[in-house]
């Protein structure tokens, strides 16, 4: 083998070699992602506000579109309220889940998207069901993935005009 076959030989293994890094360190990410959002998830199940806006860019970076009204909202103060708001929507406890959760990272940025539930009863005993669609931009800021923009909708039929709050697939 001559000296530029090593050095090609080398290039080549040294290129695998980065490529399986990165894809180890997109796992990882991916990994502290879902493990963000499972937090999440247990957070709203005990109600627990500061482990919910845990999971988000504190100050005024983040930017949320929310299913019902206002039409966003800017900055973490402001989300908060929106939070209480729905948690005291479920008086008795809510039960949140998130399924069909994707996630893809590239650097310090990643997207995830998926399906949020949340069960329980309204202030008159009512059963209140919703079921939402979430998209989730993330900045790792100080070693920590948050969300910096949130979008949270559901299905609208267009000939009526009501939303479907269950919205199954």
């Amino acid at each position: 083998m001559n000296q530029r076959s090593y050095c090609l030989a080398a290039l080549t293994v040294l290129a695998v070699c980065i490529a399986s890094s990165c894809s180890s360190n997109r796992s990882n990410d991916a990994a502290e992602i879902d493990a963000s959002l499972q937090r999440l998830v247990a957070a709203v199940n005990a109600k627990d506000i500061n482990g919910i806006m845990a999971y988000y860019s504190p100050g005024e970076s983040l930017l949320v579109f929310d299913a019902l009204p206002p039409r966003q909202y800017v900055g973490a103060t402001a989300y908060r309220k929106d939070w209480e708001g729905f948690l005291a929507a479920y008086p008795t406890g809510v039960h949140a889940e998130a399924s069909d959760w994707k996630v893809e990272t590239e650097g310090n940025l990643a997207y995830g998207h998926g399906i949020f539930r949340t069960t329980g009863q309204d202030k008159d005993g009512k059963p209140l069901d919703l079921t939402v669609r979430v998209t989730d931009v993330y900045k790792k800021i100080n070693g920590k993935w948050l969300v910096v923009h949130e979008h949270v909708s559901w299905p609208v039929d267009l000939a009526t005009g009501q939303a479907d709050f269950s919205s199954k697939p």
